[in-house]
């Protein structure tokens, strides 16, 4: 008997989440607050560890835009190289594994920041000059 609603889709290439916008405003208020911290706060690891799956989470959303803005832009374009640059960086800085540290949360933040600030410019780089 076959009692589960939900529905597995196949989409390798990502091309569904890709026309889903992110919810930027949210993550970017986490990674101010984050940034802010000075000295030890009363979180405990767990939380810290929780803060950093969901910051993990959304630079590989952003990062995932970064990556189809800039497939979008010429081969030999400079947008598109440091594009790639940023993107290698991100993936080098994803595949070390989460701790239940202030530093690694705010590591994850500021690469949050930086796709942010590649995909701000990727979008200022596709559109035309008028």
């Amino acid at each position: 008997m076959h009692t589960s609603t939900h529905t597995v889709l196949y989409d390798p290439d990502g091309l569904i989440e890709a026309g889903l916008p992110l919810d930027r405003e949210p993550y970017e208020c986490l990674v101010k607050a984050v940034l802010a911290w000075t000295g030890e706060d009363t979180l405990t690891a767990r939380d810290l560890e929780q803060i950093a799956l969901q910051l993990t989470g959304h630079a590989r959303a952003v990062a995932s835009d970064v990556g189809h803005r800039a497939d979008q832009l010429p081969k030999d374009s400079g947008p598109k190289a440091l594009a790639d640059v940023v993107l290698r960086e991100a993936e080098g800085r994803l595949s070390v594994p989460i701790e239940g540290t202030v530093r690694c949360v705010q590591n994850r933040a500021r690469l949050v920041r930086a796709l942010y600030e590649r995909l701000d410019r990727l979008e200022a780089a596709a559109t035309p000059a008028v």
